[in-house]
């Protein structure tokens, strides 16, 4: 059978819940199957073609979930993006990806004024009055009138095209194809044990492979429902999670802290849940400890990556054990430790994790450079360093990239050096990672002036051009950074000097 997204479910679960969203629309498999074939046949007597990207700018909601899976059937690629870009980075993001058209909700949004200035038409998607999703495209940009073939998705076609922050350049394009999410999705419904009677609360947010595919996509594979609030509030997450008799979540450490932190004033149960999931970023062992005692729920830590269609490791349920500090074993996903030469390292050795699956992307896009660096032996590098014990347990010891990770969210220090050298008070500028209790990481910076600037007005000014989860929380302002002798800045080096004088 063709392993696509139009397969994603059984056609034996038609009258069973798929989704609900808190203060809005539930909705069946047959309701859904439904509306994402009316918005897939509007998609294709609008001219989007087989191939196109499209932009999908929509928070977590119904519509979301039915622009992305009818953009996925009408055989073109959804490119969602974060809703809280600035428009710079909206036409940046949208140019890059090759985009023809977004998909944005109704009102101003900076992301229909990227559109505006890119001439790309715009598709507005919201709720009719029955609740139900529709997409209509404006009359703005170059409007299409042929309409495209009425053909079914292809394994080999890509189906979601998603952007990872480089460390050393501009951020990578990964395009992922229909036969890398079912993998992906099959691998972790197959970790979890996911079945109809499942039913996950989504506290990741769904332009990320996490909320996406870790835990929404890999439910409705399985029969079971997504529960979908508009985003995550920890003041309502228990209440909800009652209200749909809710047997799991998944979510980035930084959340875990939020609801541990909070857990006895919410008055939040002592247990209930199946199981709790943690990825995206490293979870203190102390922190696993807390969930378990007070959740009453076994904690499964995971390890993810967009370029593998997220999922690559994670610890087992009961009654396999599970390790604190440690991501577990490959779920259906090759792992290899790797020296500098490309050979594999045995048990105990430390060196690069490197990966391979049919969940792993083929290449980065229009990017050869990458490409040639980033796999080896029929390997991917990801770039991340670790170490498997006797049983196949990963540990990751380190990065060997500089993403700083801020609670799941990968923010590129180049992309914050561009910004904060359009000052034209900054001379020099080197962010770096911070560590920090609640997200783990946090974005500093060290400046040099040329100019008079306070660091509030340079933050402010980052501000306008970045989206407020990557302006530098903390500006070091100095007379010279930090330098090797032979003159080049190394952010570790940098970071240090900093920190430790912080």
């Amino acid at each position: 059978m063709n392993s696509t997204l139009m397969n994603l479910w059984s056609p034996k679960f038609a009258s069973q819940p798929a989704v609900f969203i808190p203060d809005g629309p539930d909705v069946t498999y047959g309701q859904l199957q439904n509306q994402i074939e009316i918005v897939t046949a509007a998609l294709r007597a609008g001219g989007v073609q087989a191939g196109e990207p499209i932009g999908i700018v929509l928070p977590n909601n119904l519509e979301f979930l039915v622009a992305f899976l009818g953009t996925t059937w009408a055989r073109a690629v959804a490119a969602p993006l974060n809703p809280g870009y600035k428009v710079e980075e909206f036409r940046f993001y949208l140019e890059d990806a090759g985009a023809k058209a977004v998909i944005v909700g109704p009102g101003d949004h900076p992301a229909r004024e990227a559109a505006r200035q890119l001439q790309m038409p715009i598709w507005e998607c919201g709720l009719d009055a029955q609740g139900r999703v529709f997409v209509r495209q404006e009359s703005v940009g170059h409007g299409r009138t042929s309409v495209a073939a009425n053909e079914v998705p292809r394994t080999t076609d890509v189906a979601l095209f998603l952007h990872t922050s480089g460390t050393t350049s501009r951020p990578k394009g990964v395009p992922l194809t229909h036969g890398n999410l079912m993998a992906s999705i099959a691998n972790i419904a197959a970790t979890y044990q996911l079945t109809p009677s499942d039913r996950s609360l989504i506290a990741m947010p769904l332009f990320h492979v996490h909320g996406l595919i870790g835990a929404t996509l890999s439910t409705l594979h399985t029969g079971g429902a997504v529960v979908v609030p508009a985003k995550f509030s920890a003041g309502t997450f228990w209440q909800v999670a009652a209200k749909y008799d809710v047997t799991w979540y998944s979510a980035v450490p930084t959340i875990h802290q939020i609801l541990l932190g909070r857990a006895d004033q919410d008055n939040a149960p002592r247990g209930g849940l199946r199981f709790i999931r943690s990825c995206s970023s490293a979870l203190a062992p102390a922190v696993f400890h807390q969930l378990e005692e007070r959740f009453g729920a076994p904690v499964l830590e995971a390890y993810g990556m967009t370029e593998a269609a997220h999922q690559m490791a994670s610890n087992p349920l009961p009654p396999g054990p599970r390790k604190p500090g440690f991501v577990g074993q490959g779920t259906g996903v090759g792992i290899a430790i790797l020296d500098e030469k490309g050979q594999v390292l045995p048990a105990g050795m430390q060196g690069e994790v490197c990966i391979r699956g049919t969940n792993v992307m083929h290449g980065y896009l229009n990017n050869p450079e990458a490409n040639a660096s980033s796999f080896c032996n029929g390997y991917f590098r990801t770039g991340d360093q670790g170490v498997l014990d006797e049983n196949g347990y990963l540990m990751l010891t380190g990065r060997l990239k500089e993403l700083i990770n801020r609670g799941g969210e990968k923010i590129s220090p180049l992309e914050v050096d561009a910004a904060l050298l359009e000052h034209p008070a900054v001379a020099e500028a080197v962010s770096f990672a911070a560590p920090d209790a609640k997200y783990g990481e946090e974005v500093h910076a060290a400046v040099v002036l040329k100019g008079t600037a306070t660091p509030a007005e340079i933050q402010a000014f980052c501000g306008k051009r970045l989206a407020d989860f990557k302006v530098p929380k903390v500006i070091h302002i100095t007379q010279a950074v930090p330098r090797t002798a032979t003159g080049k800045i190394q952010r570790r080096h940098v970071a240090a000097h900093f920190l430790k004088n912080a």
